[in-house]
């Protein structure tokens, strides 16, 4: 990663949360609830630019044109909402799991 890399990045992120501060009150509630599950659960591709959190930026543009609540567009379940978004993609705890199985793998092999 250049350094040229890190400043596009900050810039894409910084435009990212002006988004978010231009949401209603309840929308940036709700974004940063939502923001903090998948930090915990840790979606590979978060982490990849601003590319899912930016879809839940448009989402909810979307719902205020349309003058919907936050709610209406989530779901009264956020979370069920957020696993939804990353049913298909893959985790740290996946990757992490994953490395243990082949570790325990490569145990079972030396033993036989």
């Amino acid at each position: 990663m250049t350094i040229r890399d890190i400043i596009e990045g900050k810039k894409e992120w910084r435009a990212h949360v002006a988004r978010v501060k231009a949401l209603p009150q309840e929308y940036q509630i709700v974004y940063k609830e939502i923001q903090k599950y998948l930090f915990k659960v840790g979606p590979v591709e978060l982490t990849e630019g601003t590319g899912l959190l930016s879809g839940i930026v448009d989402l909810f543009e979307e719902g205020v044109a349309l003058g919907k609540g936050v709610l209406d567009v989530t779901g009264s379940d956020v979370a069920a909402f957020c696993d939804d978004l990353t049913k298909d993609s893959k985790t740290y705890a996946d990757i992490y799991q994953e490395s243990v199985h082949q570790e325990v793998n490569k145990g079972t092999d030396k033993t036989e």
